[in-house]
């Protein structure tokens, strides 16, 4: 693994830190407030998105899955924007008609969650042949699930993307379970071998480390700049709560998760990182953090004060009229 500038640490801490306050900050408000919509929060993943979305530029495009809100932070999406949007109000960044799980903001080339499970994949084989065809030097990244990663279009797109060596990234996020159903017995093989059986290297890196995740992207995307194709990454990341807010997540043992809190927390192994190595001292961290959580509570108070979507809006902007 290459040397990480110090930078670049203190960037993924801050991106990550972001990520989390956001949806612990959610998580408290499904729990305390009325809240509409479902949400699936991303707290426990925060290193592969950051470690994705740091090798990214203007040219590439992301597609995301229905768990999105860390994706869009670590894309750019701007945090006030991204809050009015999941509260359903008036100026985010769909005017409040995408919700938690329909997110997008083509601005900073995040091109949409996506609530079908996998639904994305087949987008992002159009959006590298796209890439390709115009020579943007583009890359498109697609997440998906273990459960994802079992459907027919997402193995129909591994195919298409390797057989016109599409300028493509395919990340499987694996947190264990397809809501309540274990990957480890829903998932045959490895899916390595899957990405062998496509001619396409795949690799397995660990989420927990935000740097393993930003090397093995780092390499994914200069394959694919350089006109070698597709790539299969399967990173390993945990789910710190349920499926769904306020749904069951009694298929864990608590003390699975605690020892996944304790131990495979990628902000916290960074931290100590940078802390050990004198990167950052903690009293600058904690500055970092207040002013994360001052961002955060300015875009909740404006997300409840703005206004909702006018009845006679409803049905505007649900298709795009093309020239």
């Amino acid at each position: 693994m290459n040397p990480i500038a110090n930078e670049k640490m203190v960037h993924a801490y801050k991106e990550m830190q972001t990520i989390r306050s956001f949806e612990e900050r959610l998580a408290h408000e499904a729990a305390t407030t009325a809240f509409v919509g479902p949400l699936h929060l991303y707290t426990g993943a925060e290193g592969s998105a950051v470690g994705v979305c740091m090798n990214l530029d203007s040219r590439d495009r992301l597609y995301s899955t229905h768990r999105p809100h860390g994706h869009c932070v670590a894309r750019g999406v701007d945090i006030k924007g991204l809050m009015l949007e999941i509260y359903g109000r008036q100026g985010g960044v769909c005017n409040g008609k995408g919700g938690s799980m329909h997110l997008a903001d083509p601005d900073v080339g995040l091109m949409g969650a996506n609530a079908i499970v996998s639904g994305a994949m087949p987008l992002v084989c159009g959006a590298a042949l796209s890439a390709k065809t115009l020579k943007t030097g583009g890359v498109v990244v697609g997440f998906t699930g273990d459960g994802g990663s079992n459907q027919g279009q997402f193995l129909e797109s591994l195919n298409f993307a390797s057989v016109f060596k599409l300028p493509a990234i395919f990340v499987i996020e694996d947190n264990g379970f397809a809501e309540t159903t274990a990957s480890s017995w829903s998932c045959a093989g490895d899916h390595l071998k899957r990405a062998e059986g496509f001619g396409m290297p795949g690799r397995r890196v660990d989420g927990a480390d935000v740097f393993e995740v930003y090397d093995a992207v780092r390499e994914a995307v200069e394959r694919a700049r350089s006109g070698e194709g597709p790539t299969l990454l399967h990173i390993l990341v945990e789910r710190f709560h349920p499926h769904e807010e306020g749904v069951s997540d009694a298929m864990r043992l608590p003390e699975q998760l605690e020892w996944a809190k304790a131990n495979r927390d990628p902000i916290k192994n960074l931290k100590a990182r940078m802390l050990t190595s004198e990167v950052i001292t903690q009293s600058a961290l904690d500055e970092i953090d207040r002013n994360i959580e001052r961002v955060i509570d300015q875009a909740v108070i404006e997300a409840k004060a703005a206004p909702t979507i006018p009845l006679d809006q409803l049905l505007t902007d649900v298709y795009h009229n093309y020239p």
